[in-house]
C-alpha cells in the first residue's frame, strides 16, 4: 500500500501504515484518487522539523475551508471531519514520517479530528508532534526531495517564496474498496483560479531572475536571524522566537559611574514623559555598571531622544544611545499571552500546550519581586571569607550532613594538633622520648 507524491521538487513515495491507522490511509488513498491533492501547496516550512500540506488552497486564501475528508468531499461539509484515536506507541522517531494534522474536538477534549492536511517530518525524533499528529505513513524514497524542501527560502510565517506544490499523485496499491459516491477523473484536473490566486513565485520561474543579489543576502539574513532566534527559545532566553523589543525603550552605556537615576531622567524628560529610568547596578556592590535603560510614554519621545543625545556629555563622559533589546522586562507578559493564544489555536500540528520556559539569568526572588531590567550575565554567589580562609555562611550553603562531617573533621584536626604540641613540650624527657611508648602511656 503505497503512493506516489509528484512535488515542484521531486517524488516522494509513501508506505501507508494501514494495519496501525486504517482509517486514516483510506482517507489518504482515496483523496489522492480523486486527485484532491493536485496542486495543493506546501504551506509550511520548519527547517530541521516538518513540512505541511494537504489543504488545495491553503491556509492564506480567504476561500480555503483548511481541508476536507474524503467524505467530505462526497456527501457534503458536514462530513469534513472526522474523529480518530492515536496511537501512544508511534512515534515521530524517523525522518520522513508522514502524519496527519489534527483538529480539537468539541465534543471530547480526548477526540481529535483529521481532514485532509498532513505533514512530514524533516528531521529525527520530533517527539513535541507525538500525541498531535496521527501517524499513517513514512517515505521510502525521495529524501533529497526532503532535503531542498528543507532548504526552501520562507517568509516569517514560514511560507516558502518559490512555490513548492503537490504536481500528481499516483496510487501504486490501494487495499480499500471506493465508495459508491467515488468517480475517478480519467486526468488530472487544471487549477483553479483560486488556486493560482495563491501563487507567489511560480515554481519554474528562475528566483535569481526576480530577486536580485542584495535581495537574496536579505532572505538568507533573515534565515539565519529566525534559526537562531528559535535556538534561544529552546534555551529558555526568549519567550517566543518572534518575540520583539519594546520600541519605547533606548539602551544608554559609556555613563560616569557617579551618575544616577534621577541625572538621567531629568535630562531626558525634556523629550517626552518618562515612564522609568534604570541604571543597572551590581548586586553585591551597587557599584554601576555604566548602562541603563529609560522607558518614554510613547514612540516618537524616544526617537527624538535617539537623535539628539547620541554623544553627548554627561558628567564628563560621552555616553553612547541606542533603542534596547532587552526583552527581560516584557518575557513574563508576552509569554502568557503566548501560551493562552497557542492554546486556542486549532488544526495544524497543534499549538503549544503548555510553554514553561526556565530563565537561567533569573533566580526564584527576582521571579516574584523584580520587574525591571536584569543583568545578562551569572549572578554567581560571593562568600566572604574569614582569616582561615572559610565561608561564614557554610551553615546556609550546606546539608546539616555536611555541616555534622565538617564539624567531627575540625573536631579530630583539634585533638590532633593539641597532642603534637603536648608531644612537642615534652620531648626532653626520656620518658617520652619513644613517640610509641608516649602513647601507650595516653592510652593508660
Amino acid at each position: 500500500m503505497s503512493v506516489l507524491v509528484e512535488t515542484s521538487l521531486g517524488d516522494l513515495v509513501i508506505d501507508l501504515l494501514v494495519d496501525d491507522a486504517p482509517k486514516a490511509c483510506e482517507n489518504f488513498l482515496k483523496l489522492c484518487k480523486v486527485k484532491y491533492y493536485n496542486f495543493a501547496p506546501v504551506h509550511s516550512v520548519q527547517k530541521g522539523f516538518s513540512f505541511q500540506t494537504g489543504d488545495p488552497l491553503g491556509p492564506d486564501s480567504s476561500e480555503s475551508d483548511g481541508g476536507s475528508s474524503i467524505w467530505g468531499v462526497l456527501k457534503g461539509p458536514s462530513r469534513r471531519t472526522f474523529p480518530v484515536q492515536i496511537d501512544p506507541k508511534l512515534k515521530h522517531t524517523e525522518k520522513g514520517t508522514v502524519s496527519m494534522a489534527t483538529l480539537p474536538s468539541e465534543r471530547d477534549a480526548d477526540e481529535k479530528l483529521i481532514a485532509s492536511q498532513f505533514l512530514v517530518t524533516l528531521g529525527d525524533d520530533i517527539d513535541y508532534l507525538d500525541g498531535k499528529a496521527l501517524i499513517f505513513g513514512k517515505v521510502v524514497e525521495g529524501f533529497d526531495t526532503l532535503e531542498k524542501i528543507n532548504e526552501a527560502f520562507t517568509d516569517t510565517k514560514g511560507r516558502p517564496l518559490k512555490d513548492i506544490r503537490i504536481k500528481h499523485t499516483v496510487i501504486l496499491d490501494d487495499p480499500y474498496d471506493d465508495p459508491d459516491e467515488l468517480v475517478e477523473p480519467d486526468k488530472s484536473p487544471a487549477p483553479t483560479k483560486a488556486q493560482l490566486a495563491t501563487v507567489m513565485i511560480a515554481d519554474d520561474e528562475d528566483l535569481d531572475k526576480d530577486i536580485d543579489e542584495a535581495a537574496l543576502e536579505k532572505l538568507r539574513r533573515e534565515r539565519e536571524a529566525r534559526a537562531q532566534a528559535l535556538t534561544l527559545e529552546m534555551v529558555g532566553d526568549l519567550p517566543f522566537a518572534e518575540v520583539k523589543p519594546p520600541e519605547n525603550v533606548l539602551f544608554v552605556c559609556k555613563l560616569n559611574p557617579v551618575t544616577h537615576d534621577e541625572d538621567l531622567e531629568l535630562i531626558f524628560s525634556r523629550f517626552g514623559k518618562i515612564l522609568s529610568c534604570e541604571v543597572i547596578r551590581d548586586k553585591r556592590t551597587g557599584d554601576s555598571l555604566q548602562y541603563a535603560f529609560i522607558e518614554f510614554e510613547n514612540q516618537k519621545d524616544c526617537e527624538q531622544a535617539y537623535f539628539k543625545m547620541q554623544g553627548v556629555l554627561i558628567d564628563d563622559h560621552r555616553i553612547h544611545v541606542d533603542f534596547s533589546q532587552s526583552v527581560s522586562k516584557l518575557s513574563d507578559t508576552w509569554r502568557d499571552a503566548t501560551n493562552m493564544k497557542r492554546q486556542r489555536q486549532g488544526g495544524g500540528f497543534g499549538g503549544i500546550e503548555n510553554l514553561q520556559r526556565k530563565r537561567h539569568y533569573r533566580d526564584e526572588e527576582d521571579r516574584n519581586t523584580s520587574k525591571g531590567y536584569r543583568m545578562i550575565f551569572d549572578k554567581a554567589e560571593i562568600k566572604e571569607t574569614d582569616r582561615n580562609d572559610r565561608p561564614r555562611n557554610r551553615s546556609r550553603s550546606r546539608s546539616p550532613k555536611q555541616h555534622l562531617r565538617e564539624h567531627r573533621h575540625d573536631r579530630d584536626r583539634h585533638i590532633r594538633r593539641r597532642r603534637d604540641e603536648d608531644y612537642d613540650s615534652r620531648r626532653g624527657d626520656d620518658r617520652y622520648r619513644d613517640r610509641r611508648r608516649y602513647d601507650r602511656t595516653e592510652q593508660r
